[in-house]
């Protein structure tokens, strides 16, 4: 019998942020970023590197050290609050380096973390939908591929009970076939109400997925592109891109 995905969230806007300025030291790397994302929404952060889109992600979680202005998580402001209290509202985050256990089994990376918020995924669902970790399971985390290290940090966070998920660069290096299970899971997500914000330099990964691009230079989101207006756009975007 298949098992369900956890219960969807509720209608209305997961995450704003207004006015955030994220500092690393001395360094200010911030300057002023706007956003807004609806539950259920997918929306990507595009930019060429150095822009500022991977401390965003962490500015929202509280990772950078000093920062102000405004962070509001499913309506609960969250600019002073420390990163373990952040995610018990349900944000998860899936870094670049991934972070796995590696002398962990893959299934006791899916077990031994605790649960943030009631309705993580359940290992019977996760491996519905990331077959490689069932075939997988009993494998440390050093012996997994690069794509199956991926996908375990993926479905570490759906495990915890997270709602909204930061993830970021989790196509990168990968094989094509690994980048396509990869859209296939974020789709589903998407179509069981999950609110996903994706750092992405794979344009043609995220392109079909996201309902909205939010494009950031220089520590700002300086532009929007929704999805109807790709086609229109896809000249100035490749120039902002740099591609």
């Amino acid at each position: 019998m298949t098992a369900p995905f956890p219960a969807p969230a509720p209608a209305g806007e997961m995450l704003r942020v207004s006015g955030l300025h994220a500092f690393y030291g001395e360094s200010h790397v911030l300057h002023g970023v706007d956003l807004a994302v609806a539950a259920g929404e997918v929306v990507t952060l595009l930019g060429r590197n150095g822009s500022g889109r991977t401390t965003t992600l962490k500015a929202i979680l509280g990772l950078t050290g000093r920062r102000t202005g405004s962070v509001v998580v499913n309506g609960r402001e969250t600019v002073r609050m420390p990163t373990h209290r952040i995610v018990h509202l349900g944000v998860g985050y899936c870094p670049e380096e991934r972070g796995i256990f590696s002398r962990l089994t893959a299934e006791e990376n899916l077990t031994l973390l605790p649960e943030v918020r009631s309705g993580g995924m359940p290992l019977e669902r996760i491996y519905e939908m990331f077959p490689n970790l069932w075939e997988r399971r009993r494998s440390p985390g050093s012996r997994l591929s690069g794509g199956e290290q991926q996908m375990l940090a993926l479905a570490r966070i759906l495990r915890t009970g997270a709602r909204l998920l930061l993830l970021d660069e989790i196509t990168e290096g990968l094989a094509p076939v690994i980048v396509q299970a990869l859209g296939r899971a974020v789709r589903a997500l998407k179509d069981h109400g999950f609110t996903l914000v994706l750092v992405e330099q794979n344009f043609r990964f995220v392109a079909p997925l996201a309902d909205r691009h939010l494009l950031v230079e220089r520590g700002r989101v300086v532009g929007e592109v929704a999805r109807a207006e790709l086609e229109s756009r896809m000249e100035s975007l490749q120039r902002f891109l740099g591609v």
